[in-house]
């Protein structure tokens, strides 16, 4: 992925965070989510760090963090796996 592509991905969900009116909340790395609100709120709150990290040229990083809230997404049921697979293609 070209970085304007992950800046893309990124943008797309946001967009959606925002409008399932999701919040942000930065959990510790050593809590359990109470909740899968919980989770898809640290989610959101990951993308502001993600960008920062783009910035720093950190790029294998924010594939990893990408990873990971794509896994969410897919548990919580926002996206099938095609169509995470899809955001990620060029």
């Amino acid at each position: 992925m070209t970085k304007a592509k992950v800046l893309a991905v990124i943008a797309l969900y946001r967009e959606r965070f925002e409008k399932e009116g999701i919040g942000k909340i930065k959990l510790a790395h050593d809590a359990i989510p109470a909740s899968s609100g919980q989770v898809l709120e640290h989610c959101h709150a990951m993308l502001d760090q993600m960008v920062e990290f783009m910035a720093e040229g950190r790029l294998e990083k924010v594939f990893r963090w990408l990873g990971f809230i794509q896994g969410c997404f897919w548990r919580a049921g926002w996206y099938t796996l095609d169509e995470l697979k899809d955001h990620n293609r060029p």
